[in-house]
């Protein structure tokens, strides 16, 4: 049964966005200031860099959002197409980018008036963010060096990524305030979504828990030199057989006979799936599909193994009921609804820049991306 995290869409938009959020902001020259609006001016950069979108009294630069990762994604696409073909396929996604940038920024300047002049929220704020850095260390398996490469890609360094985490845990918070009242959770829902998660979350395979003894030719004690090791195994599997068949218990024998790795046990197989059983053994799946639970199969021969397998209990593949699953499956729903919200807040949010502007500094970035893809 697997555990569910964020649907799979999210990958490559997730990628892109934190790639486009770290670093200084560029320089710009004096002809490309010229292109911007006045209002837009106040509090640039000196000249040299890429054309700028206002959002209150920050600016995003086309040097924000066309980062190392970003360019590589859309390089093959716009190198294989006409600009008009790549606007269309490219415009969409690269405008989704480009909200949510705008949206996280204006949500951080409205958490940080929320939370009011003279309140001591950096404490906190810095406590968190040491958390989510250790966090993204670990995920590179401890290695600092390695972590900090991967920032440098996404155009970011160790000050750049503390105070985005800064500003998207102070955002996040404001977002779940701002949520509206939970609603209770109908049972229709739970079982809608559990039937939308069942097949990938929650499905049990079939198992088979058994005792087995095992008999190696090789290991036994020769004798009778008129006769084989392997006939000799066979000659014992026989015994044991009717020692079987007389109710002698098949835990005692297997301790005293078997030469399997769970002899100690009883000749126990803890629950496994047919099909991952490697050979010789599996056989014995082929073997528990003939017999019920509390029988006997054997003597079973296969590699220079001969097999004597008391099946113990047999499962058939299903789904963990929705009793046993409900907390996950009311997770999902809330984080759906969250979502659901969180977008239309954020879009909500991103109305504040104006349209005209909004489009012009898109239609920037894919002329840019398309000149750098195919230079």
């Amino acid at each position: 049964m697997r555990k569910f995290g964020l649907p799979a869409r999210f990958g490559v938009l997730a990628l892109l966005l934190v790639c486009g959020c770290g670093g200084s902001k560029p320089k710009y020259t004096d002809a490309e200031l010229a292109l911007i609006p006045a209002v837009q001016k106040d509090g640039l950069p000196e000249a040299s860099g890429g054309f700028v979108l206002a959002v209150g009294d920050e600016t995003i630069t086309s040097d924000e959002i066309i980062t190392e990762p970003l360019l590589n994604y859309y390089k093959p696409i716009a190198q294989k197409s006409s600009f008009e073909k790549f606007e269309k396929q490219a415009g969409p996604e690269l405008e989704q980018i480009i909200t949510t940038k705008v949206s996280n920024i204006l949500l951080y300047q409205q958490a940080k008036r929320e939370a009011g002049e003279g309140v001591d929220i950096e404490a906190a704020l810095e406590k968190a963010t040491e958390s989510e850095t250790r966090s993204f260390i670990a995920s590179f398996d401890g290695d600092y060096i390695k972590a900090e490469q991967a920032l440098k890609k996404m155009g970011m360094n160790w000050t750049s990524f503390r105070e985005y985490q800064k500003k998207m845990i102070l955002s996040q918070d404001y977002i779940r305030r701002q949520l509206p009242e939970r609603r209770p959770i109908t049972r229709s829902e739970l079982v809608a979504c559990y039937n939308e998660m069942k097949d990938e979350f929650f499905a049990l395979p079939t198992t088979i828990t058994f005792r087995l003894i095992d008999i190696e030719p090789s290991k036994l004690e020769v004798t009778d030199p008129n006769v084989s090791r392997v006939e000799q195994a066979r000659k014992l599997a026989q015994e044991l057989m009717r020692r079987l068949q007389s109710r002698e218990d098949f835990g005692e024998l297997a301790k005293q006979y078997s030469h399997g790795y769970t002899a100690s046990d009883g000749g126990l197989w803890r629950p496994v799936q047919p099909g991952s059983l490697a050979k010789p053994y599996d056989v014995l799946a082929v073997e528990a599909e003939k017999i019920e639970s509390g029988q006997v199969a054997g003597p079973i021969e296969a590699d220079e193994h001969i097999f004597i397998m008391k099946l113990e209990e047999k499962k058939a593949g299903g789904f963990e009921p929705l009793d046993n699953v409900q907390k996950e499956v009311e997770s999902k729903i809330l984080f759906g609804r969250r979502e659901i919200a969180s977008d239309q807040f954020a879009a909500g949010l991103a109305k504040q820049i104006a349209m005209g502007e909004r489009d012009r500094f898109l239609n920037f970035c894919l002329k840019k991306i398309y000149r750098l893809s195919n230079q």
